[in-house]
């Protein structure tokens, strides 16, 4: 029985509970939050003990942690989960800052402990079939890759101050998508970026409607499209054109039903938000996070990939402020 603890009892910190409730093999064994109502309340519905951040990471009761605090803290909770010998899955990004990912880096590798960057959508069913598939040479040598990502709509401008803007806050999950699906390192990008769906994000000079352009050496093509607003559900499709065949994932609708009339055909709209359209994701994820630590298996997608993707976010910001073309050692 694997004994996790829980560093953040928001949003995703009771996702991530909900999945340990579900499995067999592991269990919420502590959770912390900085607001101790919020620890309580996830304590009680898990049957876990509530308890302060540094006294969770010390318990010699917990084998691992999960990290679903804001970016800011991800830091230091990471060292000290390391010093403590906890393997570690941690929210994205791991800090908004690559110099600090490097640091947090070298005192895992110095601990010698399992990290797992929470990159979920590489768990969603639909896209980890295509990545095997992909992987099975179904579709031949992979040349252009298409991903579509748009919310319902925008955070609130509290969110926006504090997450490093859209391209290391949204688009992070697609850049390492792309380098899921692309099977090479892009070596430049190119993005582009406007404020049309709420003149606030770029007064406070953000974007909230934005496109990359990656580009691999051997010329591999993958275009991203991201935007904080869609009316008609989350809008999340992919699609990989081979040399041979073309792969696409959907949208998850709200449900199957299709109506037809003098107005043609008509179906429901897609799901609401990430946590109805990735719960299947989420739950496969932490999944893989338990089986890993428990075989001492390698993790993936591992603190390097978190590196990684932090680095094309920063590129595309870059790219985006300065109108050109950044390329990529």
């Amino acid at each position: 029985m694997l004994n996790v603890g829980i560093l953040g009892c928001g949003r995703i910190g009771r996702v991530h509970a909900a999945s340990l409730a579900a499995m067999e093999g592991a269990r919420v064994a502590a959770v912390a939050d900085a607001m101790p109502e919020a620890a309580q309340a996830l304590a009680e519905s898990c049957g876990a003990r509530a308890m302060d951040a540094e006294a969770l990471i010390a318990d010699a009761g917990v084998d691992a942690v999960v990290i679903g605090t804001p970016t800011h803290t991800h830091y230091d909770l990471i060292h000290a989960a390391a010093r403590a010998g906890k393997a570690i899955l941690c929210e994205k990004p791991v800090d908004l800052s690559a110099e600090r990912i490097r640091a947090c880096m070298a005192a895992v590798e110095a601990a010698g402990v399992p990290f797992m960057t929470a990159f979920n959508r590489r768990f969603d069913p639909n896209f980890a079939a295509i990545g095997a598939r992909i992987a099975a040479d179904e579709i031949g040598a992979v040349e252009m890759v298409t991903i579509l990502s748009r919310d319902p709509s925008p955070p609130p401008p509290a969110y926006i101050e504090g997450s490093g803007g859209i391209f290391r806050d949204m688009m992070i999950h697609d850049l390492d998508m792309a380098r899921f699906l692309l099977g090479e390192e892009p070596v430049t990008v190119y993005a582009v970026g406007a404020a049309l769906v709420d003149p606030e994000i770029g007064a406070m000079g953000d974007a909230d409607t934005a496109a990359v352009t990656l580009t691999t050496a051997s010329g591999r093509i993958c275009q991203i499209s991201n935007s904080r607003r869609a009316s008609y559900g989350y809008d999340q499709r992919i699609e990989v054109h081979g040399a041979k065949a073309m792969l696409r994932a959907d949208n998850m609708l709200r449900d199957t039903v299709e109506m037809a009339g003098p107005q043609g055909f008509t179906r429901a709209p897609a799901q609401d938000f990430f946590l109805e359209r990735y719960a299947a994701a989420y739950a496969a994820e932490m999944r893989h996070f338990v089986d890993c630590v428990a075989q001492g298996r390698a993790i993936s997608p591992s603190l390097a990939d978190g590196l990684r993707a932090q680095l094309l976010a920063d590129a595309a910001d870059l790219s985006w402020r300065e109108g050109r073309m950044v390329r990529l050692d």
